[in-house]
């Protein structure tokens, strides 16, 4: 790439980051070029062509996926709230803009969600930040302490884990185990990339020594300590796959370490929607010898 490409992309990168750090503001297009330092005259046209979105398209797409995890995830938030935060004036416009992008209502979406339909109408909002705003930190080595755990298994397939994660946040607030207090992890024992692996298996867990009745699936467990190799990851959390292959790939090679005998596992810093997807932060831990 080009010193004028390079130069180029990082203006367009800073218009994206805008949006998703400001989608509770007016988001016209004057506004979103002007951070680019582009002509807002051209700008819809140079955004089109160069992420295959067209702002609009882009901003309400990133404002209802928001939307979409504040419903499921966060069931103290009123709808009307959700929607106008979302950007519409009346909940009957937000119903119907939401039905029309994930073929379901609002409020049938927070009882009982169908996430095939979701995960196909953001793919086009998933593959533009895939491709745009995946950068990675400085690896480092760091001691992990022995941390015990609660755990819920996802066993399965990956399109039914949001419902293990809706379970999981409803004990977690039962037993008054606050993220906010209580660091979240999950463990990769399987790669959800490929298929010929056979079925996910990934844990859902919140770290605690706390005694609690063992039930809804919940079972004890231990973290070991020991060497890690750590990324911090920014911006997109939901899919790890490219910082695992980063550390896989780029870094284990070259840095003449062994893995130890514990699978992939991630701490969960700070979460999408209660940050922008632009702040979220997540370590990747790679078990060392």
């Amino acid at each position: 790439m080009t010193p004028a490409q390079r130069n180029y992309h990082d203006r367009m990168r800073r218009a994206l980051d805008h949006i998703d750090r400001h989608l509770d503001d007016e988001l016209d297009l004057a506004t979103v070029s002007a951070v680019a330092a582009f002509s807002k005259y051209h700008f819809h046209r140079q955004f089109t062509a160069c992420f295959g979105l067209s702002v609009h398209r882009y901003v309400q797409l990133a404002r209802l996926k928001r939307a979409s995890y504040r419903l499921v995830y966060r069931d103290a938030d009123r709808i009307t709230d959700v929607a106008i935060d979302a950007g519409y004036d009346a909940p009957d416009a937000f119903a119907r803009a939401f039905r029309k992008r994930f073929g379901q209502s609002p409020s049938d979406f927070r009882s009982a969600p169908d996430w095939a339909p979701w995960r196909a109408a953001l793919l086009p909002l998933n593959d533009l930040r895939n491709r745009t705003m995946q950068h990675f930190a400085s690896v480092t080595v760091r001691a992990f302490p022995a941390t015990p755990i609660a755990v819920m298994p996802h066993d399965g397939d990956m399109a039914a884990i949001g419902d293990t994660i809706r379970r999981f946040i409803v004990w977690r607030r039962a037993n008054r185990l606050s993220p906010a207090d209580s660091p979240t992890f999950n463990i990769f024992h399987s790669d959800p990339a490929d298929p010929a692996a056979g079925p996910v298996r990934i844990d859902l867990c919140v770290g605690t020594d706390r005694t609690f009745p063992e039930g809804d699936g919940v079972t004890r467990s231990v973290i070991p300590g020991g060497r890690c190799a750590v990324l911090r990851v920014t911006e997109r959390s939901d899919d790890l796959e490219a910082a695992a292959l980063h550390l896989y790939r780029d870094w284990l090679p070259d840095s003449g370490e062994e893995l130890r005998d514990f699978p992939l596992f991630c701490q969960r810093i700070s979460f999408f929607p209660d940050v922008p997807e632009a702040e979220a932060i997540t370590d990747l831990f790679l078990p060392l010898r």
